[in-house]
């Protein structure tokens, strides 16, 4: 591939490529007034290979595809791949609409590399603005210029802050796979977290669990292990007119809502809390235990590691009681938080930030002062609600975000879907 000319302007610079920004590649590439360059610094895609189970399946539908929901007839879809990859008969006969994790990863990567505008290698440094256009500089001492900049980078693992004052060796959830070896050679590991991410850890290591001689701790703050929500009604709340309603409530109305909320994405599904039960009963009838200890209402409040192992200071939310545990392994499933990358500091003046730190996105996702240069990916919970990471919603937010680059709907922006309402419908306010 011949290097990059840097006189060149591009209308958008993408910065990162997970599925979100892969997403908006996808959709941009057929629109010819819309000339765009996404930059990725790993040599190839990868989506959390750290999870990346052998049965693990996505929890939305393959419609919540990089594409399909902004454009059914788009050559990038998932039905697309698996024509191309002789694999559609096959996924008609499994009758099931929801595709294995590692098979997604595959269509990522099948789209990824067919794509002209996407460069590998491409680790960001840093964004500049000369007056004109912004400046973006990567490791390789490359230079891409841009209108705008829409940032993918993602979201990184939330980590304990008393795990990690304490050192050690603990992991996150995200390096669960290639960790998983170590652990397993340890006396005992707890597991920390009460999501998809920590269920599935559990899961595994309870299912080979007889094949080894550790016991299992999986332990959580939340007051039990909860299902995910997916009633219809409910399913409603990942719609636009929802993210509109939540855009308009007060930031503290916002946050409550947020914490309100958890069992709606943050939850387990269905299925898989009945497989641990069965599990549990299986090894229980076959006699091969299980050596294991479930934990609810209890918080990680203190940690400490002595070179061999870590004790966790514990509090029971309900009883009020602090106990602790000791234990070899943890891995703390505790989730993802968005930040904003240092090599956008010189651009920062540019940026509209709250008083913690974070984005202030507007309806048509721009975090810039102007509100049509700086627009970001799943950055913006705090302002758009807890569909930010649903990837059922990645192409209309990227429809959203075409139509402001382009000043039109190339892609049709459905504005109201749900039947129920969100707030007081206009024709029921009281008329002074």
């Amino acid at each position: 591939m011949s290097a990059p000319d840097d006189r060149r302007v591009h209308d958008v610079v993408g910065i990162g490529l997970g599925p979100f920004n892969l997403g908006l590649a996808c959709l941009a590439d057929p629109v010819e007034d819309l000339d765009c360059v996404f930059l990725e610094a790993r040599d190839h895609l990868a989506w959390h290979p750290g999870m990346m189970l052998d049965d693990a399946t996505l929890q939305v539908p393959f419609l919540a595809d990089l594409v399909t929901m902004a454009d059914p007839t788009s050559r990038w879809s998932f039905l697309s791949y698996l024509k191309e990859t002789g694999h559609l008969y096959a996924f008609y006969i499994r009758e099931s609409f929801y595709p294995l994790r590692r098979e997604y990863d595959e269509y990522c990567r099948w789209a990824a590399e067919r794509l002209g505008s996407v460069r590998f290698g491409q680790a960001v440094t840093s964004v500049e603005h000369d007056g004109a256009t912004y400046v973006v500089s990567t490791a390789r001492g490359e230079v891409f210029r841009g209108r705008a900049v829409v940032l993918g980078t993602g979201t990184q693992p939330r980590v304990l802050p008393c795990v990690r004052e304490a050192g050690g060796p603990a992991i996150h959830s995200a390096d669960y796979l290639a960790r998983k070896a170590e652990l397993q050679a340890l006396p005992r590991i707890t597991v920390v977290g009460s999501g998809q991410s920590a269920a599935e850890v559990y899961h595994d290591l309870l299912a080979e669990s007889p094949d080894h001689d550790y016991e299992l701790v999986w332990l959580t703050r939340s007051p039990r292990f909860f299902p995910m929500e997916y009633t219809k009604l409910t399913l409603e709340m990942t719609s636009p007119e929802y993210t509109s309603y939540f855009q308009d409530l007060p930031a503290g109305t916002r946050e409550r809502l947020l914490r309100e909320q958890r069992s709606l994405y943050k939850g387990i599904s269905g299925d898989l809390v009945d497989a641990i039960f069965d599990l549990h009963y299986r090894l229980r009838v076959q006699g091969a235990g299980p050596r294991t200890t479930l934990l609810t209402n209890t918080a990680v409040v203190d940690a400490a590691w002595d070179g061999a192992a870590y004790t966790l200071g514990l509090h029971h939310d309900e009883t009020g009681e602090d106990f602790s545990v000791r234990t070899e392994g943890l891995v703390l499933a505790t989730g993802y938080a968005a930040q904003v990358p240092d090599f956008l500091d010189p651009v920062r003046d540019r940026l509209r930030l709250d008083e913690r730190g974070r984005y202030v996105a507007s309806a048509t996702y721009a975090v810039d002062h102007g509100g049509a240069e700086v627009f970001v990916q799943n950055a913006e919970e705090h302002t758009h609600g807890f569909v930010a990471p649903d990837l059922g919603m990645g192409a209309y937010r990227n429809s959203v975000i075409i139509a402001a680059l382009t000043g039109r709907e190339v892609y049709p922006v459905e504005k109201r879907i749900a039947v129920q309402s969100f707030g007081v419908p206009d024709h029921l306010r009281s008329v002074p």
